[in-house]
C-alpha cells in the first residue's frame, strides 16, 4: 500500500499559485492540474482540492470554508468526548446504585 505523502500549507500555497500561472499554458485547468502534479509528485485529484478550497472560502465555489470545516471537526470531537464522559456517568451511577442496594 502507499504511504500518503503530506504537504506543508507553504507548498499547497506555492502549488497553488503554480496552477494558476500555468493555466494560461493549457487547455484547460484540470490539464494545468494534472501538469503541476506530476511535477510535485502527488496525484491530481488532492491538487484540485487545493486549487478549490480558496475559492470556496471567498464564496465563488458552493461547499464549506475552511473556518466551517475545522468548526465541525471541532464540533465533533467534542461530541465525541461528550458521549465518552456520558458513558462513563452511566456506568458509575450504575455501579454505585448496585453498590447502595446492596
Amino acid at each position: 500500500m502507499k504511504k500518503s505523502v503530506m504537504f506543508s500549507s507553504e507548498v499547497q500555497e506555492q502549488t497553488v499559485r503554480m496552477v494558476v500561472e500555468a493555466h494560461g499554458r493549457h487547455e484547460s485547468l484540470w490539464a494545468a492540474i494534472v501538469s503541476i502534479a506530476a511535477k510535485i509528485g502527488c496525484t491530481a485529484g488532492p491538487l484540485r482540492r487545493w486549487v478549490r478550497q480558496p475559492e470556496r472560502d471567498s464564496g465563488q465555489r458552493q461547499g464549506l470554508t475552511t473556518a466551517e470545516a475545522r468548526r465541525i471537526k471541532d464540533l465533533e470531537r467534542e461530541v465525541r468526548e461528550l458521549r465518552k464522559a456520558n458513558e462513563i456517568l452511566k456506568l458509575t451511577s450504575a455501579f454505585f446504585a448496585q453498590a447502595l442496594g446492596n
